[in-house]
């Protein structure tokens, strides 16, 4: 997918050891990571999301799971819930049969 970056320059290694050499490359290596971990732009024709969480408990904000049949995006004052459990007593029940 093409993210329209600049890619850094990596140039041939001279024979012998070269400082100005061995900083450029590490240069070169902090902005290529720093450009693969920042989040670009995307445009898709099609996508395909399998296996998405169907809660958003431990996802990042932003992080896409589906409820319900339905996907939605975590966000940070809207929990999604696992599921809801309650028990309660009301009084006594006495069963009889004959």
């Amino acid at each position: 997918m093409s993210r329209n970056l600049v890619l850094p320059y990596f140039s041939l290694a001279p024979e012998t050891y070269n400082k100005t050499y061995f900083d450029e490359i590490t240069r070169s290596f902090s902005v290529y990571l720093q450009q693969s971990q920042n989040p670009g732009e995307g445009r898709n024709t099609n996508i395909v999301l399998t296996d998405l969480p169907t809660d958003d408990v431990g996802l990042e904000i932003g992080a896409l799971f589906q409820q319900g049949g339905f996907v939605k995006v975590t966000l940070a004052d809207r929990p999604h819930a696992r599921g809801s459990l309650g028990t309660g007593v009301v009084g006594d029940v006495t069963v009889t049969t004959s």
